[in-house]
């Protein structure tokens, strides 16, 4: 008699939902009405954002501004897939450019940060470190080096600092 031993940790894992990635990308915030947004329709979508996340065990960072932002998602590779069909597909208005998509062992982040950037001394300076081209945040000047680090720089030096980060 011959006996079968089935995985099904293999077998449950076809679509590589055991795998983590990490994908980075850009956006330039154009809005639906991008003249008159008085940030409320971009709170509404941060905030679906969110709850999506949580749903999907998705950990992120996101820095923005009034016009752009820089997203670094976390999670299994086909939910990180899904998440990007739908910002393509879903979210337009933001017009996503992928700067990196990697496979990682653990995860960086923990839930949902977000760093809304201000002319304040102290955002200026993480920007300067990070761009050549002054103190302006664009991240379509920015190279991938440059993001990368310009997101540890504010997320790692904010917690290592105590200043104040939102989690969601």
């Amino acid at each position: 008699m011959q006996t079968i031993i089935t995985d099904n940790s293999e077998s449950n894992n076809v679509e590589g939902e055991h795998i983590l990635v990490s994908l980075t990308y850009i956006g330039k915030y154009i809005g639906k009405n991008s003249e008159k947004n008085n940030g409320v329709e971009l709170t509404r979508i941060l905030e679906q954002w969110r709850r999506n996340n949580e749903k999907s065990e998705i950990t992120s960072a996101l820095v923005i501004n009034d016009h752009y932002l820089i997203q670094n998602i976390e999670g299994s590779r086909p939910v990180i897939n899904e998440v990007l069909g739908t910002l393509i597909n879903e979210y337009s208005y933001f017009l996503p450019h992928v700067i990196d998509v990697e496979e990682i062992e653990v995860r960086k982040w923990d839930g949902f940060l977000i760093k809304y950037l201000t002319s304040s001394a102290q955002d200026e300076e993480y920007t300067l470190k990070s761009l050549s081209a002054g103190a302006d945040f664009n991240p379509y000047l920015m190279k991938k080096n440059q993001i990368i680090s310009f997101m540890e720089a504010i997320f790692e030096d904010r917690d290592s600092q105590g200043d104040e980060v939102s989690y969601f």
